[in-house]
């Protein structure tokens, strides 16, 4: 499914924007930070609310409050609408980063179609971390290297022939579920030692091979400011400029024509009922 009518995109973009209206809160009653990242900040700043061909919305915190939010959860949100789901040494998501998922929807996404999870429609919260200096940043994306190709257990296919022979190759060899468990749970360990309040700049380290290279000022995330997005209030980087100029360049500008597409491929698509187990064969549960 590359293409969604303007029906669907609408809902898509009503249950995103109460999903991250109820992360906000969430965060806000926590004492914990989060703001619009990607295409969401960009629409927020350019648009005044979704990009009018994007399909979902995606949210940073600083990785402290990151894991303190996935630690409070259960006991803090309404788990009967809104599951928190991260890859563990039990489960098995194919992301990076944690996602709260709708409850009582489905979007099952083309590479995840295969897995028996939570297909709700999905809200991705993104890690930011310290960004260190000199030999310590060269080993920190050396490990968050290893640590998205063992997390996600596959190797990235546009990032050049000799890449993606490599990663398989490791992928070939160290083939045990139990070892590349312990692999990109230490990796993560070490990509993340360095504390933001200790370093000068902020990098993101969840979000693919491009986009680790980035080492935004850390001004620019130290807090958060709401803006308008479609009626409602969302929060945004303070720094929003200079944090969307390096990621994105001239993104004020659209891009052409031809481009302003969904960037997700989803094998289905529900906004009023939940699908909850999927491998070959759905399993209804009425919204």
């Amino acid at each position: 499914m590359n293409s969604l009518s303007d029906k669907l995109l609408h809902e898509i973009h009503e249950k995103s924007i109460q999903m991250a209206l109820y992360v906000t809160k969430i965060c806000e009653e926590n004492g914990l930070l989060i703001y619009l990242c990607g295409g969401g900040c960009i629409g927020a700043v350019r648009n005044g609310g979704f990009i009018p061909w994007d399909d979902d919305l995606d949210m940073f915190m600083p990785r402290e409050d990151y894991q303190k939010l996935i630690a409070i959860w259960d006991s803090v949100a309404d788990t009967e609408k809104y599951s928190l789901q991260v890859t563990t040494d039990r489960v098995f998501t194919r992301n990076q980063f944690a996602t709260v998922c709708d409850n009582n929807t489905t979007f099952i996404k083309s590479y995840q179609k295969d897995l028996d999870i939570n297909h709700g429609l999905q809200l991705d919260i993104l890690p930011l971390d310290g960004c260190p200096k000199g030999f310590a940043r060269k080993t920190q994306k050396i490990y968050a290297l290893l640590y998205s190709l063992f997390i996600i257990g596959k190797a990235p296919g546009n990032h050049g022939a000799a890449v993606r022979f490599l990663g398989g190759a490791m992928l070939t060899v160290l083939f045990s579920k139990k070892l590349r468990t312990k692999i990109w749970q230490f990796c993560e360990k070490r990509m993340t030692r360095f504390p933001i309040s200790k370093c000068e700049r902020i990098t993101e380290l969840c979000a693919g091979p491009h986009y680790m290279q980035n080492e935004y000022p850390k001004a620019a995330f130290e807090k958060a400011v709401k803006v308008p997005f479609d009626g409602v209030m969302l929060p945004v980087p303070a720094g929003y400029d200079a944090y969307l100029s390096m990621a994105f360049g001239d993104y004020m500008t659209p891009p052409p024509p031809e481009k302003q597409v969904c960037h997700h491929d989803a094998e289905y698509i529900d906004m009023h009922n939940s699908y909850l187990k999927y491998k070959g064969i759905y399993y209804c549960q009425k919204g």
